[in-house]
């Protein structure tokens, strides 16, 4: 289990943009959020990106790097950023199984042939620039996410009061 204020593992992934992203790199003004997404098979993921991708400039003005992830393949999720309502969105493929326990997922294996054989369940992370974590939801089922309203308004306020990371002991 990932502790708040600890450093957060190392992340580094392609991009369907033909770019790479990798933790070590994010400079964010105030946090950079990773949102894991169990893959393309999955019509939550697809609401929960749209949305996402929405309210991308949102996250931007409030100086926050955003990075959606997946262990999907790279022709599942180029089909992804093709398919979905996501234009703009930052998105990952090929995380590893290992990595995604490495940061806490719970794994899910198919329960037909439309799923991939393993894949990570849904989690939101948000990292301080340092690469400290300061809030995470991690998720057992597709259903019942977090908001991005919510999220933003969190910012909001975690940046006005100066708000520390909770949960550390």
């Amino acid at each position: 289990m990932l502790k708040p204020r600890k450093k957060v593992p190392s992340l580094q992934v392609d991009l369907i943009n033909n770019t790479h992203w990798k933790i070590e790199d994010q400079n964010p003004e105030n946090f950079t959020m990773i949102v894991f997404y169990r893959g393309l098979h999955c019509p939550i993921c697809k609401k929960q990106l749209e949305e996402l991708a929405s309210k991308l400039n949102l996250f931007v003005k409030k100086g926050v790097n955003v990075l959606a992830v997946s262990c999907d393949t790279e022709e599942k999720a180029k089909t992804t950023g093709d398919k979905w309502k996501v234009p703009s969105l930052p998105i990952g493929y090929e995380m590893t199984i290992e990595k995604a326990r490495e940061w806490g997922l719970y794994i899910s294996t198919a329960k037909d042939d439309k799923e991939p054989e393993h894949f990570s369940e849904p989690g939101i992370f948000l990292i301080r620039p340092d690469q400290t974590l300061y809030f995470s939801s991690v998720q057992t089922m597709p259903f019942a996410r977090p908001k991005f309203d919510e999220i933003l308004n969190a910012i909001d306020y975690i940046m006005k009061n100066e708000y520390p990371a909770r949960g550390e002991s």
